[in-house]
């Protein structure tokens, strides 16, 4: 009887063991992970500041896009990468100007360089305006419903934003192919600053 109580205690011990190593595992694997179930997750290994973002390695994040794909930063390695984030949906006409501007700049969209537009709106708001307008036919908007990915490249609190915490400014990033950001511009005016971005992007070689 002893012997049976003592096969029983050691076999509830070693699940409790396994159990334990998987999700120890499973926590190491996913470490550095936030975000939200609809917009995709950001993961960062440090804190990443806006004033000091130029020369660090862009967090990687995973969002969706218009068409429900994901799309993970990571991805784009070998490519540079604009950013664009904006307040989107509801600052109208600027950001809706600057990111079809954006999107149609064949200096900034190459073989070589890939423009995504980042916003807070859900996406059924932008499925509805650009049914509506056909404006948005060669933009590439990213949604990020969490603004997990907006909090983490520091763009809710700049000086652009006109509801700060709640909506990202009009800010612009440029990632060079290894990942590591090498202009940042944060534009309180929201003009189209497209010849502006790419006199920086120039200065990457490469491109």
């Amino acid at each position: 009887m002893f012997k049976k109580k003592t096969t029983v205690y050691f076999i509830i011990f070693s699940l409790i063991i396994l159990v334990g190593g998987v999700l120890l595992v499973s926590k190491k694997d996913n470490r550095g992970e936030v975000g939200a179930k609809d917009s995709g997750s950001l993961s960062s290994k440090k804190k990443f500041l806006f004033k000091d973002a130029v020369g660090e390695q862009a967090p990687n994040f995973s969002l969706k896009n218009i068409d429900g794909n994901i799309v993970k930063l990571s991805d784009y390695r070998g490519k540079n990468v604009i950013l664009f984030f904006s307040g989107g949906s509801m600052c109208y006409p600027a950001c809706w100007n600057q990111i079809e501007e954006l999107a149609n700049d064949e200096r900034l969209n190459t073989s070589n360089t890939e423009v995504f537009s980042v916003v807070v709106n859900p996406k059924s708001e932008w499925e509805k305006i650009i049914k509506e307008t056909h404006r948005f036919s060669n933009a590439k908007i990213l949604f990020d419903t969490t603004k997990s990915v907006s909090s983490a490249y520091g763009v809710l609190y700049v000086e652009s934003s006109m509801h700060p915490g709640r909506f990202p400014g009009h800010t612009y990033f440029i990632i060079d192919k290894e990942g590591v950001v090498r202009y940042t511009f944060d534009d309180p005016s929201m003009a189209i600053r497209n010849d502006l971005i790419f006199s920086e992007l120039s200065k990457i070689k490469g491109v």
